[in-house]
Parts: structure tokens; C-alpha cells; sequence
């Protein structure tokens, strides 16, 4: 179910209502009931892995808590990360490896060593396990339920969070619907608490959380998939075209990606909110950092303090001298393009973005002992705006393409000529409806991050125009969310 699609505002408004009219038992079984259709209406099947490692975390959490043996406590940890990588390897990385083993020992003239899953499980296992192609089905939203479910076993260890005793609370915690599939990735400090809350309704909330979706809903219909128009037709193939248009189609495609993921977020949010419930930031205008460094302050915070408190600290953050903080940096990043994605293209883009930290560490490293400041007006921080932007941009090409086509996408855009025509799928109006909602959307973000809605008679005027904008301008396609398949 799709949060775009006409039946997932059905099911919000359905779920949301009887939520209200509920006990605080009847609320979370409602929720969790609501969260296992929400989640079972893309493949039903799929939501036994969850409720397999759901129980292995549950009682991991409260054997570590129980138990006084430090060795122990370790084995029922691992025992827990284990289950949860192992289950997220299989089925995320299998294809991904055997394809990258075979060709390498194909390169030497050697045969295949490692087979195709469907000759080593039976035929009606790989029916519902893989495609026609014989490819491993991932799971929707694997990689973000494994990480938030990773989370609590980790703290519950640590001694900072409770282990907690209701399974239908904890199964709530790991399928709370809104960010069940894409984020944000929950602590478990931010929502079991609230999962045990009682929340009065609250006309505020319920205006500030439906702004907050209706915007989303702007973000992901209105701007996302009109440009993924452009950026599909100027890359699909990237060899039909020049470097002006596929140059054009990279700025296009970083505000897709970026329109879409936190329109996302957006509704999540908003859609939790309404119910009083509060789920972390994930996005601050992440366009406007004027630094790599504050870019990923600012983009997928959920994930990058993920990253943050439970890979990279633990590798020895920046606590062991220079060295060990850059390949930290580096293995952190490139950790983070494999979990984005199942080719070297997501490898190489995570690379570039650590290599990006550890330039700007080294520069700030210089300046600093050179005595160096740079000028803080207006100009510098336009053009500093600018570099980050183009350096995250450049770095979106191999994110969205194979590596092959993102070679040939930077050497057209190498030889890139002014004479060149934009090819566009669109007419000139609709090229710069386009230019027109870009600037509209970075105004917006940056003076009002969050749409005001304690003016009760400005949100009943502007949540039916902001509707009514996305009905008529959106794009209605059946895209999915680009991080669905992550």
C-alpha cells in the first residue's frame, strides 16, 4: 500500500478514527492489527521473517536485561545481530555476491562456484521467495526494520533502555505503520515510551501533523514525479543524449530524490503526529549546508546518527588519533552505500562521500593552523551553498545509475558544449514549472521549514488549497517511493 494511493488515506482515516474512540489496549492492538495489513498488503508472506526475528529480539532483550554474566549478555547480543544481519544478508546481498564471485572467476575462465538460489532451496520456497528471474524478492523496508530493531537490542545491552515485557508493544515498536518501511529509524528511547502513553486528542497535533502530510503528499506528487519524468527520459538511455541534458536531469534528479524521500517522511510523520505521537526529524533543508560535514547533519538523520552511535563510535570514532578517524569516516560511508544498495555503483557513491569528509576534515585541519578564517556574509555563504550541492549532486549520478552508464553520463557532461539543447520530454512551460517549483520548494524550506497551522483559519484555507494543488498538478503515477526498495 502505497501512501500515495487512494486506499492508504482510507485506511489513515479509518485507523486514525477508531484510534480515538479506543482504550489504550484497544489502541496499540489496533495499531499493531492496522500495521501487520499495512505491511502484508505488498507480499503477505513477507511478514513472517518480521514476526521470526521479532521474537528472537524480544526474549534477546529480555535475557540480556535478566542476565548478570557480561559474557552472556555479549553471546544473546550477537545471537540478536546475527539473526538480524544474516536474515537482511540473504535476502539484500545473496544475488549481489554470487553475481560479483561468478564474474570474477568468469574473468579467469573458471566456472561459477557460487549456484542461484532457486537450485538450493525447494521450488515452492523459491515460487514466493524470488522472481521470474529467478532474483531474491527483497522484503519492503528490510534495511530499516532490521536497523530500529537493531537498535533496541544494542541499548537494552548498553543498560539504556528497559527491555520491554509486552510483545505486542515491542511487535508495535519494530511495525509502527507510518515509518514501518521507509523510516524514520526510531531508538527505541523515542517510542516505546509512547507506545504506552495514553494520548488525548489534540486539535492542535491534528492540524500541525495533516500540514505536515498535505506538504508531503506536495512534495512526492507535484515535484518528485513530475521531474523523475526528465531524469528518466534524459537517462534512460543516458547515451541518446548530450551533456547539457544530462546535466540538467542530475540537478533535476537530486531534488527528486530529495522531494521524494522527505515527502516520505513528511507523511510518516504527519501521520503519527495526528495521533500524538512524535517521530524524529529527518530532514533540515539539507540543501541549504554549506559543508559535506552539515549536509549529512542535515539529510536522513536518522541514519546518519545510526551510523554515527553504533558503527562508528564503536569502530573508535575519532578517539584514536588522525588515521583511524578517516578510515572510520570511510568504512562508515561506504558501509552506508552498500546498505543503500546491491552494486558497486553504491559502494563507489558511499566512498565519494567519505572521501568528501575527509577533505573537508583536512581543510578545516589547515585553515585551522594556518590561522585561516574564512569570510561568514552573504556571498561566501551562497558560494559554499553551491559547492556542497555540486559535489552531493555529482555523487547522485552513481547513486541512481550502473556504473557503466554512470561513466558515460560524467564523460557527456565532461564534454558538455553551450551550444547544446536541453532534450526534454516537456515543453518550454512545463521546463520552467519545474525550475518554478524547485525555487518554491527551497523559499519554503528556508523560511518556513514547518508550514504554521496555530492560525486555525489559515490551516482550513490552506490545507484544501495545498489538496487541491496536489490533485491537479500531481503527476499521478504508480512510483513508487524511491527508498521503498532499500
Amino acid at each position: 500500500m502505497l501512501f500515495t494511493d487512494i486506499q492508504f488515506i482510507i485506511f489513515f482515516i479509518v485507523v486514525t478514527l477508531a484510534y480515538f474512540s479506543l482504550s489504550w489496549r484497544g489502541r496499540w492492538m489496533l495499531l499493531l492489527a492496522a500495521s501487520c495489513y499495512f505491511y502484508m498488503v505488498f507480499k503477505p508472506i513477507f511478514i513472517l521473517i518480521l514476526f521470526g526475528t521479532i521474537v528472537i529480539d524480544y526474549y534477546a532483550g529480555i535475557w540480556i536485561e535478566q542476565s548478570n554474566d557480561q559474557k552472556r549478555k555479549k553471546l544473546l547480543l550477537i545471537i540478536s545481530l546475527i539473526s538480524n544481519i544474516g536474515i537482511l544478508a540473504f535476502f539484500k546481498y545473496y544475488d549481489f555476491l554470487q553475481d560479483s564471485i561468478n564474474s570474477v572467476l568468469a574473468s579467469f575462465d573458471l566456472r561459477p562456484a557460487v549456484p542461484a538460489l532457486t537450485r538450493l532451496i525447494p521450488s515452492r520456497i523459491a515460487e514466493w521467495m524470488t522472481t521470474g528471474e529467478g532474483k531474491i524478492l527483497l522484503p519492503i523496508g528490510l534495511s530499516f526494520h532490521t536497523f530500529q530493531a537493531m537498535s533496541y537490542t544494542i541499548e537494552v545491552y548498553r543498560g539504556n533502555q528497559i527491555a520491554e515485557r509486552n510483545f505486542g508493544i515491542y511487535a508495535l515498536y519494530v511495525m509502527f505503520y507510518p515509518q514501518l518501511v521507509a523510516g524514520p529509524i526510531e531508538r527505541p528511547q523515542n517510542m516505546l515510551f509512547q507506545f504506552h502513553s495514553y494520548f488525548k486528542y489534540d486539535f492542535e497535533l491534528v492540524k500541525s501533523g495533516l500540514m505536515q502530510m498535505a506538504f508531503g503528499f506536495f512534495k512526492k506528487m507535484v515535484i518528485a514525479d513530475r521531474l523523475s519524468v526528465f531524469v528518466d527520459y534524459a537517462y534512460d538511455p543516458a547515451s541518446d543524449h548530450n551533456g547539457l541534458t544530462l546535466l540538467t536531469a542530475t540537478a533535476f534528479y537530486s531534488f527528486q530524490i530529495y522531494c521524494d524521500f522527505s515527502g516520505y517522511s513528511d507523511i510518516a510523520i504527519g501521520a503519527a503526529r495526528v495521533m500524538g505521537f512524535t517521530l524524529m526529524d529527518n530532514f533540515r533543508s539539507p540543501y541549504e549546508a554549506r559543508s559535506i560535514p552539515e549536509f549529512w547533519g542535515r539529510w536522513h538523520i536518522s541514519l546518519s546518527t545510526w551510523f554515527r552511535d553504533y558503527l562508528y563510535i564503536p569502530l573508535g570514532g575519532n578517539r584514536k588519533g588522525e588515521f583511524m578517524k578517516y578510515r572510520n569516516q570511510m568504512i562508515v560511508f561506504m558501509v552506508s552505500g552498500l546498505w543503500h544498495g546491491t552494486s558497486w555503483s553504491f559502494v563507489i557513491w558511499g566512498a565519494l562521500h567519505g572521501f568528501y569528509q575527509i577533505m573537508a576534515s583536512l581543510r578545516d585541519k589547515y585553515m585551522k593552523k594556518a590561522n585561516i578564517k574564512m569570510p561568514d556574509n552573504f556571498f561566501f555563504r551562497i558560494v559554499n551553498i553551491l559547492i556542497t550541492f555540486a559535489l552531493v549532486t555529482l555523487a547522485w549520478i552513481f547513486f541512481r545509475n550502473s556504473l557503466s552508464r554512470s561513466m558515460v553520463i560524467f564523460e557527456k557532461i565532461g564534454n558538455l558544449s553551450l551550444s547544446d539543447k536541453i532534450l526534454s520530454p516537456f515543453n518550454h512551460l512545463e521546463m520552467w514549472f519545474c525550475v518554478f517549483l524547485i525555487g518554491f520548494l527551497l523559499w519554503k524550506e528556508h523560511y518556513f521549514e514547518k508550514i504554521p497551522t496555530t492560525n486555525t483559519v489559515v490551516f482550513f484555507i490552506l490545507f484544501p488549497l495545498i489538496a487541491f494543488l496536489t490533485y491537479f498538478l500531481g503527476v499521478i503515477t504508480e512510483n513508487q517511493f524511491i527508498y521503498f526498495q532499500f
